[in-house]
């Protein structure tokens, strides 16, 4: 069972900051199940949470286009620009690791799919160090789980999807700045000042 981290533990000294510009989908199939994946720390193995399939978006590419891309890459899944819903929402988040600091910006999209088989002999070497496993979770599930959700307002967001109607307009919400961190950014003076 992973878990999140609730000790408080200084962050390594001068860990490598990569930023980058990311794109999440949020998929939801008919029996009202998400897609997530669960996501590691190789150095903290003891610690994880899930999240969405997406991922960088590269130069030259539009989030709409990395959002398909990534969705093919990570599950075997494919689906066109025209099926994502939004964005759904944007934040600024920072994640902590126990080699580097990643700084990125980052939409949510989601998407309406049939239920699939995940393939993931798309995944990068990174992927397959650091992504354990993936599980579709019944949507209702999500809002209860005591498990670590990166976002944590995942179960809002996939409700959005859920309810989305054909052609609807969609408001992007702004989540504004966050920390998800296995190793903290920022030394914590007690557990409490942990943000997950």
């Amino acid at each position: 069972m992973i878990g999140r981290r609730t000790d408080a533990v200084p962050p390594a000294p001068a860990r490598p900051v990569l930023r980058r510009r990311t794109a999440r989908v949020i998929m939801v199939d008919p029996a009202d199940r998400v897609l997530l994946f669960a996501d590691s720390d190789p150095g903290l193995p003891a610690y994880g949470w899930w999240v969405t399939p997406g991922g960088g978006i590269d130069a030259g590419e539009t989030a709409e286009q990395a959002a398909v891309r990534e969705v093919a890459e990570e599950t075997g899944a494919v689906i066109t620009e025209d099926q994502l819903i939004g964005p759904l929402a944007r934040r600024h988040v920072v994640h902590g690791y126990s080699d580097q600091v990643v700084d990125i910006d980052e939409l949510f999209y989601g998407v309406r799919v049939d239920a699939f088989e995940v393939d993931i002999t798309g995944h990068t070497v990174d992927e397959q160090l650091t992504l354990t496993g993936n599980r579709w979770w019944p949507r209702a599930e999500l809002a209860t789980t005591d498990a670590w959700l990166w976002p944590d307002c995942l179960p809002r967001l996939a409700d959005r999807v859920a309810g989305h109607l054909a052609g609807a307009a969609v408001a992007c919400e702004d989540l504004g700045e966050m920390e998800e961190s296995t190793l903290a950014v920022e030394p914590a003076e007690s557990a409490d000042d942990l943000r997950t």
